[in-house]
């Protein structure tokens, strides 16, 4: 999941105003005008820009079929596409979905083809815009926004256990993850209480600072040979083990709840978790949270999509030409102030909007310009094999989980051996 709990239903955004339909394929209307449909999920901030995409190309009408959660979304998604039938003109992608996509590429435009020839891989953070090209190079998908990662943390919570609590004081505790590990040491003895949310998270944020994931860059399985993946599971087991995970599903209510009751100390924070700290731990808590630009291991990614254009459309060079328009510099800059969507676009991180963006609920931290920062920390893309997303949705936090619930390390590990190996076929 990649942003705040979103809607929960299916709508269609059709020039602005809402009603009800169904995805539905791009033709040509009675009144010569072109139809495009755009199917999205959860929140991009599409909804003003696409009125305004019409209103200067009057040739062009605009159905938005927008839902609310990822899921059921993506689900959805690859049913079509097998069915070759039935996907919008211009198609969102989330990053944890994209490498099923890639696999498929086949079946999608090559944006550097068909798109507007004035749209050049300068345009994005390089990491994002290579995360978007298949193995032959082919540009599957212009990047939307990105999650860079920070991290925050309860500035009381860290005063009680006798840790410093500044921004800038706070970073050696996140310099490494062996720093951090440390530290949560420190807060449990120094508390009693549990220095982050859960084994999961955490270690879902070292695996993807890895070169490759669950797979080699030739689509091999790499769980029992690739030796870093294993030594970030023990080292996560491991505190979690010392009392330093809450054991917290998360997104789960007790989850949500654990930002108001103190249930743990740090977050892992790409971008949209400042959203949902807000949400969350309501403004009774204001000042109390903070966030430092540093992160464990330098820096991360978490969250962020892609426009693609699948062959099934009817008019894909129009289709190009909108999401080439949708992710440019200037209409991400307008979807972040709107909903906070951090911009994958160079030219965007230095936009005034952006990084003289504060946040008074973190103390008034000048949070757009920390998040550019952080961006920047990225190196290159992690290779995703198909099937990497649900290796770690489905296999590697329910073993993750169930250790934290009394199941040996050494039995969870397995577990995650024979599951991705039945993913991977």
């Amino acid at each position: 999941m990649r942003r705040a709990v979103a809607l929960s239903v299916a709508i269609t955004v059709v020039g602005g105003t809402l009603a009800a339909c169904g995805a539905g394929d791009a033709d040509t209307g009675a009144d010569g005008k072109v139809e495009l449909s755009i199917g999205t999920f959860t929140e991009f901030g599409y909804e003003d820009l696409l009125v305004e995409y019409q209103r200067l190309h009057p040739d062009i009408t605009i159905k938005h079929n927008k839902t609310g959660q990822g899921g059921p979304y993506h689900q959805q998604l690859f049913t079509k596409l097998g069915a070759n039938r039935g996907l919008e003109d211009v198609v969102a992608v989330e990053e944890g979905h994209l490498s099923d996509v890639l696999a498929k590429s086949r079946l999608f435009n090559d944006l550097a083809e068909i798109g507007p020839k004035d749209v050049t891989a300068d345009r994005w953070l390089d990491w994002k815009y290579k995360a978007g090209t298949d193995k032959n190079g082919a540009l599957i998908g212009y990047g939307t926004d990105v999650g860079p990662l920070a991290m925050c943390y309860r500035k009381d919570l860290f005063e009680a256990a006798g840790l410093p609590s500044d921004p800038e004081a706070v970073k050696p505790l996140f310099a490494t993850w062996e720093s951090y590990f440390a530290a949560g040491d420190q807060y449990v003895a120094g508390t009693g209480k549990a220095w982050f949310d859960s084994d999961a998270q955490i270690f879902n944020a070292m695996h993807n600072q890895l070169p490759t994931g669950f797979f080699t860059t030739a689509d091999s399985l790499d769980i029992e040979s690739n030796r870093d993946i294993r030594a970030n599971w023990d080292a996560v087991t491991a505190a979690g083990a010392r009392g330093q995970s809450a054991k917290l599903t998360a997104f789960s209510n007790e989850w949500n709840s654990g930002f108001k009751s103190a249930a743990f100390a740090t977050k892992t924070c790409p971008a949209w978790m400042l959203g949902v700290i807000k949400g969350q731990a309501g403004p009774e808590n204001a000042g109390k949270w903070a966030v430092t630009a540093a992160f464990p291991g330098g820096g991360g990614n978490w969250g962020g999509s892609y426009l693609t254009v699948p062959k099934q459309s009817a008019h894909p060079r129009e289709a190009a030409e909108l999401a080439a328009w949708l992710t440019a510099p200037e209409q991400q800059v307008k979807a972040f102030v709107k909903t906070g969507n951090f911009p994958s676009q160079v030219k965007a991180l230095s936009a005034p909007e952006l990084i003289t963006a504060t946040d008074a609920y973190f103390g008034g931290v000048e949070s757009g310009k920390l998040f550019a920062e952080q961006a920047g920390k990225v190196a290159e893309p992690q290779y995703k094999g198909p099937g990497d997303g649900r290796i770690q949705e489905t296999v590697t936090t329910p073993a993750l989980q169930a250790v934290e619930q009394g199941t040996s390390q050494a039995e969870g590990w397995q577990r995650v051996v024979d599951g991705a190996k039945k993913i991977a076929g």
